[in-house]
């Protein structure tokens, strides 16, 4: 699928900043000039910069190896759903009996008195 005009003008615009950031880190250029040639000031050129930077560092970290998890199909998570509910509900109707239990001898310990 071809990217639309305004995304094809924001992938250049991103890659022109890339590039001046580069060039700036190379030593090629000044911040202030960089700055200048985007027409922002050097305090968001800097903020843009250490964004960029942040960015290239994550995009470095190691990744866990292998190919990504296969998700599972909807089926079973449908049916792990169920049972997760099933078990919640199990666990109130447990608590209802025991409250139940309780108050039943309650009742004949009442009764008895």
């Amino acid at each position: 699928m071809k990217p639309k005009p305004a995304q094809e003008a924001q992938e250049q615009l991103a890659r022109r900043r890339a590039a001046l950031i580069v060039q700036v880190q190379s030593g090629v250029i000044t911040a202030t000039e960089a700055a200048q040639q985007l027409g922002i000031s050097r305090k968001t050129y800097y903020e843009w910069e250490r964004r960029a930077l942040q960015a290239l560092v994550e995009a470095l970290r190691d990744r866990p190896g292998g190919r990504p998890a296969t998700p599972t199909e909807p089926e079973r998570e449908a049916l792990q759903q169920q049972m997760q509910e099933l078990a919640e509900q199990r666990q109130v109707l447990e608590q209802t009996l025991a409250i139940r239990e309780q108050l039943t001898e309650l009742e004949r310990s009442k009764k008895k008195s």
